[in-house]
């Protein structure tokens, strides 16, 4: 399918319609973008470029990111949250072969423990660089790391709907996947400061509650024509929906540290955007949060990660996401066997048990005091992921 964020809207009538190519069945793609680091330091490295050039300048699934210490890796369209294990993972060991060539390392969390965004050079390319001349500072400081899954839907009215409904478990999805307690040689006392950070930027932070498509159609348009965007890729929500590719994009997760975690995080998203669609597909109501609640328990999680206590209905009852995980899971299982990923969702389980990035990593520093020694075990936590998700025992 071709890609809508390469579609410039600046040139088209500012009442353009915007077509929603419709995808049949709830497939997946995903995106994650990973550290580059030294293998000794474990400091962040410029290595996109040289590793990019190694690949003959083009990959069709290893990509450049804003900073040369970044590297993306995406998967094709998959059928199944394994399919998506699969294909990342053949993508990532040709990443580990070529950075055991050129001494560089790969490490994966919201943001870096100590690399500084001030000593990052721009990858060469006009999108990124016209994109920090226009932001400047919020743009340069965007030294953060995220996972996006794309879950394909049938229409453009259906994701919106479903958006406005999964806008409600964004808080799980973040706590879940938080990586990032460590910013410019602290702790910031955050699960998710990559969250925060993002924020920063203009287009980006909580979706708007849009009624139909065509108030997404009306608003991308009002937008390119009042020039606050030039594309649709300049929307950062933490969901979106992406027009051409038939897809809603989820984008409020912080780059997972394991293989297991990008796995059961998929999962979750793929069965609340098919539990969800199949209550709307049947007219039954969807549970919509007020937006301040929806902004509270966005703050909630990111701030105390799977500790948070989260408000639950628009009356005020709260409840603790440690308990209202794994009930979420219980409730999405018969949707995650027709999915084909019940043991990727009870994997949740295995987060909730062994602590998610962000307390992983704090007990880390702990135990060492030493931020590297931080880096270093994400490293390691990765690298073995990889390798063991391409064995058969992995499943």
């Amino acid at each position: 399918m071709p890609l809508l964020a390469q579609m410039d809207l600046s040139t088209a009538d500012a009442l353009a319609p915007i077509p929603f190519t419709p995808s049949p069945n709830p497939t997946l793609g995903v995106e994650i973008e990973l550290q580059i680091v030294d293998p000794v330091t474990f400091n962040l490295k410029q290595g996109s470029v040289e590793l990019l050039d190694r690949l003959g300048g083009e990959h069709p699934k290893i990509k450049q990111e804003l900073t040369q210490s970044t590297i993306e890796v995406i998967t094709g369209i998959c059928d199944n949250v394994a399919g998506c294990v699969t294909d990342l993972g053949g993508s990532l060991r040709e990443l580990y072969d070529l950075g055991d060539e050129l001494g560089l390392a790969f490490s994966s969390a919201g943001t870096h423990p100590f690399g500084q965004w001030r000593d990052q050079k721009i990858f060469p390319n006009d999108r990124y660089q016209n994109l920090v001349d226009k932001i400047q500072w919020p743009a340069r400081r965007l030294l953060i790391y995220g996972l996006h899954v794309h879950v394909g839907i049938s229409s453009g009215e259906k994701a919106i709907a479903v958006s406005n409904a999964l806008a409600s478990y964004l808080p799980h999805l973040l706590a879940v996947s938080a990586s990032s307690p460590f910013v410019d040689f602290e702790d910031t006392g955050l699960a998710s400061t990559r969250s925060k950070i993002f924020e920063g930027m203009p287009t980006a932070g909580l979706p708007y509650r849009l009624a139909n498509y065509g108030e997404f159609q009306r608003f991308m348009n009002t937008l390119v024509r009042a020039k606050a965007i030039e594309t649709i890729r300049e929307i950062w929500w933490d969901i979106r929906p992406h027009p051409n590719f038939g897809t809603l994009e989820i984008r409020i997760c912080d780059a997972p540290s394991t293989m297991h975690e990008v796995a059961s995080l998929v999962a979750l998203v793929q069965c609340l955007v098919v539990a969800i669609g199949e209550r709307y597909e049947k007219g039954s109501p969807l549970q919509l949060l007020k937006p301040w609640i929806l902004r509270e328990n966005k703050w909630r999680a990111a701030r105390h990660g799977l500790d948070a206590d989260v408000i639950c209905d628009n009356d005020g009852d709260h409840a603790p996401l440690r308990q209202q995980i794994p009930d979420l899971v219980a409730k999405l299982e018969p949707v995650a066997e027709q999915l084909n990923c019940l043991e990727e969702l009870r994997g949740l389980h295995r987060v909730l048990e062994g602590g998610a990035s962000y307390e992983r990593q704090r007990r880390t520093m702990e135990r060492s005091s030493r931020l590297p020694d931080v880096v270093a075990a994400l490293s390691t936590e990765l690298r073995e992921s990889v390798l063991a998700a391409a064995t058969p025992e992995a499943g």
